[in-house]
């Protein structure tokens, strides 16, 4: 069975549609990359699959026992999260905030799990380095592994390598793949970046104002979609 699956879900903001007629399915260890244009809808998509923007139409169905708690998000960073005065390793230990319910104080299975993140993604050697102080790349290994205390079974990135430079971007690309392939973590990701979508991801989810695509990233690279989209994504540097 699938971990989420959307049926004709459409989108509005004070009643203007930004995307109509999503159809996919996630199943458990599947990596999907969302793309499309700017205000497609695709941060939108990701907010209703959390429960924060709900959909004007259609449904959202999640099935294996999947609990909230079990989806971590990483969101597009902004100038004040940035400039977070906290440590790194008090960052990672808050994603735990998704299950502790009303409990308010972390426990040593909070805190071993904030570790054990800390040591997959490799940043024991600046967990307790102020998070401001760090340089993006290692603020959104932080953040990804913050993202992990929150969730277990799925991980939804909201464009989670703007503003890196092209090492920081491989080496998060590569934690991606290392979580979805070696701990069977599920993966939406949503990317402007088509060529590394198509080269990472299995399905590619392609909103746009009027239809959607969504399939194989073979299928959607053969599609007409995806074909009309990489010619204008190669036109843009030219």
């Amino acid at each position: 069975m699938s971990l989420i699956t959307c049926k004709n879900l459409s989108f509005a903001y004070e009643n203007m549609m930004v995307a109509q007629n999503i159809n996919f399915t996630v199943q458990q260890g599947d990596y999907v990359c969302v793309v499309g244009e700017n205000g497609s809808g695709k941060s939108t998509l990701i907010k209703g699959i959390l429960g924060l923007k709900s959909p004007k139409s259609g449904t959202i169905e999640f099935s294996e026992g999947l609990k909230s708690r079990e989806i971590g998000y990483l969101p597009q960073q902004t100038a004040a999260q940035k400039d977070f005065p906290a440590s790194a390793y008090e960052v990672v230990l808050s994603g735990c905030l998704n299950s502790r319910g009303f409990h308010p104080f972390y426990g040593k299975k909070d805190k071993d799990r904030a570790l054990k993140n800390i040591r997959l993604l490799g940043i024991e050697n600046i967990m307790n380095r102020c998070y401001r102080e760090l340089s993006g790349g290692l603020q959104q290994r932080v953040l990804l592994a913050r993202a992990l205390c929150s969730g277990t079974r799925l991980l939804l990135l909201d464009e989670p390598v703007t503003g890196l430079d092209p090492i920081a971007t491989d080496d998060m690309y590569r934690l991606i793949q290392s979580l979805n392939q070696d701990e069977n973590i599920a993966i939406i990701m949503v990317s402007h970046d088509i060529h590394s979508a198509v080269k990472y991801a299995a399905h590619i989810l392609h909103i746009s104002s009027d239809e959607s695509f969504f399939g194989t990233t073979l299928e959607y690279i053969n599609s007409s979609m995806g074909e009309y989209f990489f010619r204008k994504e190669r036109h843009k540097w030219t």
